[in-house]
């Protein structure tokens, strides 16, 4: 963990000037994405070894607040804008991600993040899970927001399917980049844990969501025809020499 930590402190300083959003083309809508209520069980009562659970990674969660390398990955990580994401998975990937250098990447990249975010919609309003911070009557990391957040249901995480989403997108574009990535978006989950925003099982349940949402997602022919796009554009920017030799 202590090895991923300096990387990520280095894209913190000015993570919270929030831009407009770029503009999305999404592969499919929130109705033509599996249903979570149906395919995911319900979060964990409050009772019980699973909610047990809960409440100690959440104490977990705020003794790692104590090291300022690892709440800045937190604090970073909780910005919710497409632009601070591709920084941040740009590191992993290999390649910095902008639509400048890479569109075809970075159109695959945030119209599929787009797209399978919205997977989180129904369970959040079908269960409205209270927050770990509103439970325990106490502060996230980002005091200020705690009053709207806790307007949105807990269960499961946004921040979380979007860092799993990511990961899984771009993985497919350089599978090479594949153990970095989801270790990226292993630290992602938990950055949301230290933030006091989410409950573990929130975490484990978006990670799954993503995935649930990616493999619909195959199934999108303009998908399919961006991610080849995506690939190709990867393929050609990171030739060896030894390839472009043989090329021309």
């Amino acid at each position: 963990m202590k090895s991923l930590i300096p990387a990520f402190f280095a894209l913190f300083f000015g993570a919270f000037v929030l831009r407009a959003q770029p503009a999305v083309e999404l592969y499919l809508t929130e109705e033509e994405l599996p249903d979570l209520v149906q395919c995911l069980p319900a979060p964990p009562d409050t009772i019980g070894e699973a909610f047990t659970h809960d409440i100690m990674r959440y104490m977990w969660g705020k003794t790692q607040r104590r090291y300022p390398e690892r709440l800045a990955v937190a604090k970073r990580d909780a910005v919710w804008d497409l632009d601070t994401l591709r920084a941040i998975y740009s590191v992993p990937f290999g390649l910095e991600i902008s639509p400048e250098k890479t569109p075809e990447i970075y159109r695959a990249f945030i119209n599929g993040i787009s797209t399978i975010e919205q997977i989180r919609f129904r369970p959040k309003a079908h269960y409205f899970r209270m927050r770990p911070y509103a439970r325990f009557k106490e502060e996230s990391i980002f005091p200020q927001d705690d009053a709207w957040l806790a307007t949105e249901g807990s269960y499961p995480s946004g921040h979380t399917i979007r860092a799993w989403s990511a990961a899984l997108v771009l993985s497919e574009i350089n599978p090479e980049a594949a153990e970095a990535l989801f270790a990226r978006a292993f630290v992602s989950g938990e950055s949301r844990v230290i933030a006091g925003c989410h409950w573990q099982s929130d975490v484990d349940a978006s990670a799954t969501a993503a995935c649930i949402g990616y493999g619909r997602m195959q199934t999108s022919l303009p998908y399919r025809v961006q991610i080849a796009l995506a690939r190709e554009e990867f393929r050609r920017l990171t030739r060896t020499p030894e390839e472009l030799r043989q090329h021309f």
